[in-house]
């Protein structure tokens, strides 16, 4: 089963934080997720590039756990398995998955996009 781009119920969780700001909150920690994952994503490109193991795994790390906040659930699924491989085995067979967080993390950002518009 494919998993959902953004969950709907992780949204309304986020929503329910601060019930009747018109989204503010939500918009606000959206931004930081759209902001930040793209200098995360660089950052596996780079420790990748420099064979830095520890930096990569804090990076994936790192998109784990803002794309689990925000119910990026393909995204968290890749960047969890990119963190214990890289954890477990190195960064010898993660550039697929590095690939993978780049399309994620695109999918994520259009839906999150149209999500703080409506």
């Amino acid at each position: 089963m494919a998993l959902t781009v953004i969950d709907p119920l992780a949204i309304a969780n986020l929503r329910a934080l601060n019930p009747g700001d018109n989204d503010e909150f939500l918009r606000e920690i959206t931004g930081i997720f759209l902001e930040d994952t793209p200098m995360r994503i660089a950052e596996l490109d780079h420790s990748l590039k420099v064979g830095d193991v520890v930096s990569f795994t804090r990076a994936a790390h790192s998109i784990k756990g803002s794309s689990s906040n925000l119910g990026a659930a393909a995204l968290r699924s890749v960047s969890e398995k990119l963190e214990t491989l890289s954890r477990t085995k190195g960064l010898a067979d993660v550039a697929g998955l590095v690939a993978e967080i780049k399309t994620e993390f695109a999918r994520a950002e259009c839906e999150l996009a149209a999500l703080i518009r409506r």
